[in-house]
């Protein structure tokens, strides 16, 4: 690397006009705050956190590869930046010469400063065999204006700053999350195999061995490839847009929010369990009452109703029965993975068990029911007819005796009965009916 041509005493021609003395002092300053912020910059990429793991790290994948090249950029900036210092020193060295400076002293400070003054090996050039007819080869070097040189230093910058903050933004966020998820796997797992909850004996036990796999492959991955889990920014040019990927992290940790909710349940399950155990046997114990009430029911409505359709009453639950000790015997071995959903259906099954007993019940004995409305119905109409006084009327209390010697004698055909209750009925509307107009006819007079 060096700077072309020899000063003072050039011979060459400047690019365009030459400088005057204020425009090459000007130019000096700018292109040193230059060399003193690219320097500043190329020093803190060098002291990044982020580059100095890279440097130590057992990388693979795409951040080997992107850091390789990056490594090269690195090294290419140093070598850009000591040509360019060796060429703005030159220039310096020019200018301070003399106060006022000659013609060719500007024509070579306008040479250097605005000319392809600077000569930089070219590192991706190889030295060809030579050949009998001495044909040229690849170029060994590049030649930049200070003010090129400059854009191309800022560009290798800004592009292995990006690779470097991508690197060192995932490093900074994911393997301390992955940590404190693994953290809180540990926790869980604990409390599970506490309640039985393990692998290969319920599938919540399954999934928390999935997510302990996830994780660990997920930490390694993140360590040695952190720019597999990077998602550039889109449109943006600055170094290090972008986001860290938690696609993976965060399944692992809805999975674990999961499966820490069904060991939740299980270990309500140990806590509840003699109390809902309990509940259950009481309301089975009801259902067998309910029925055997029925069964009972059954063989009166059978004795005392005749030409009746009375349905057949089922016998005892007794595979809830059955599945209930079942129960029993996970509670006492602390099974609770087992009891668990094997509680949550017995409860269901046996509201319905119930609920089939009641309803067995109310079916069986609807025709005493029924018997016992058309008896009520036709005491109802003999206190009716008593407070008008026609308890003695012979005819009615023919009716009535005939009502009733039906629906007190057994077995009762309901249909005859019935038929019954509604002559007597009749009748006593009948004999009613004009009383009351006499009655409300005198009422008339009277008034």
């Amino acid at each position: 690397m060096g700077v072309a041509g020899s000063f003072p005493g050039f011979a060459g021609r400047p690019p365009g006009p030459v400088m005057d003395r204020d425009e090459a002092d000007r130019a000096l300053a700018r292109l040193g705050a230059e060399h003193e912020a690219i320097e500043t910059s190329l020093l803190a990429l060098q002291d990044h956190a982020g580059r100095r793991l890279l440097e130590g790290a057992d990388l693979t994948g795409v951040t080997k590869e992107r850091w390789a090249a990056t490594e090269q950029s690195i090294t290419l900036l140093w070598g850009y930046f000591d040509a360019y210092a060796g060429a703005l020193s030159t220039a310096r060295g020019i200018r301070a010469g003399r106060r006022h400076p000659s013609r060719d002293d500007l024509a070579a400070l306008t040479e250097l400063l605005r000319g392809a003054s600077v000569t930089v090996a070219n590192p991706g050039a190889v030295v060809p065999a030579p050949s009998a007819g001495g044909g040229g080869g690849a170029r060994l070097s590049e030649r930049f204006t200070l003010e090129g040189l400059v854009a191309r230093m800022n560009d290798l910058y800004a592009r292995s700053l990006d690779m470097v903050v991508a690197a060192d933004s995932v490093w900074s966020a994911m393997p301390a999350r992955i940590d404190l998820l693994a953290a809180e796997l540990r926790r869980t797992r604990s409390l599970a195999h506490s309640v039985g909850v393990r692998p290969g004996e319920h599938p919540a036990g399954d999934d928390l061995e999935s997510i302990t796999q996830e994780l660990t492959t997920l930490r390694v991955q993140v360590i040695s490839d952190p720019l597999a889990f990077w998602l550039p920014g889109p449109g943006s040019a600055a170094p290090g847009g972008g986001r860290p990927d938690t696609t993976r992290y965060d399944r692992a940790a809805r999975a674990l929010e999961d499966v820490r909710r069904e060991v939740e349940a299980v270990l309500a399950v140990r806590q509840d369990a003699e109390q809902r155990l309990v509940q259950l046997r009481d309301v089975l114990s009801r259902a067998d009452r309910t029925l055997a009430e029925a069964r009972s029911a059954r063989g009166e409505v059978l004795a005392k109703i005749a030409a009746s359709e009375v349905p057949a009453v089922s016998g005892p639950p007794t595979a809830l029965q059955e599945r209930l000790a079942a129960a029993s015997e996970y509670r006492r071995h602390a099974q609770w993975n087992r009891l668990s959903p094997l509680l949550d259906s017995l409860e269901r099954e046996a509201e319905d068990e119930l609920l089939r007993a009641r309803e067995s019940l109310t079916s069986v004995t609807a025709p005493l029911a029924v018997r016992a409305e058309l008896r009520g119905r036709l005491d109802a109409y003999k206190a009716k007819v008593a407070r008008h006084g026609l308890a003695e009327d012979p005819f009615l209390i023919e009716r009535y005796d005939a009502a009733r010697r039906m629906l007190w004698s057994a077995p009762c055909d309901l249909r005859v009965a019935e038929q019954a209750v509604l002559r007597y009925q009749r009748a006593a509307t009948d004999l009613l009916t004009p009383r009351r107009r006499g009655e409300h006819d005198g009422q008339g007079e009277t008034s």
